[in-house]
């Protein structure tokens, strides 16, 4: 045998081990369910891997709209807890960019989709009482 035929066959022979024993290729299935910045705009953060290290980086003084942000997919997201019947949830960034989620329509805590955040700056705005009423947080 040459030995380049013995390294490629050396490099299928481990690798192959490597995923019958679950160490090569389980990142991948985590991956598809990721993004990052802008490939994250319109997701729901429920359905991806943001949600694992979000964290709430502004809050609203008044009903308590929250901005969270993941650092791992730099996307932000709004959830509005407690939130009156008829609510909306607005995110939006600096870029110009942004998506409205109605909340459910009895009221209860819900989250907007998310938006880009990776170089940029975003802030959540909720509105009720048919937009007579809102709060946004500061930009983060």
């Amino acid at each position: 045998m040459k030995s380049s035929t013995k390294s490629k066959l050396s490099v299928a022979v481990t690798a192959a081990a490597l995923v019958a024993g679950g160490l090569l290729g389980a990142p991948a299935a985590s991956a598809a369910t990721s993004c990052l910045g802008s490939t994250c705009n319109g997701l729901n953060p429920a359905n991806a891997t943001c949600q694992n290290d979000a964290r709430t980086v502004q809050d609203g003084a008044f009903r308590g709209v929250e901005l969270r942000y993941s650092p791992s997919c730099r996307a932000a997201w709004g959830r509005f807890p407690n939130a009156p019947k008829s609510s909306k949830l607005e995110i939006k960034n600096s870029q110009g960019k942004k998506y409205t989620t109605n909340g459910p329509s009895g009221g209860g805590t819900f989250f907007s989709v998310m938006i880009n955040d990776k170089d940029v700056t975003a802030w959540a705005c909720a509105y009720w009482d048919n937009n007579t009423q809102s709060e946004c947080t500061d930009a983060y």
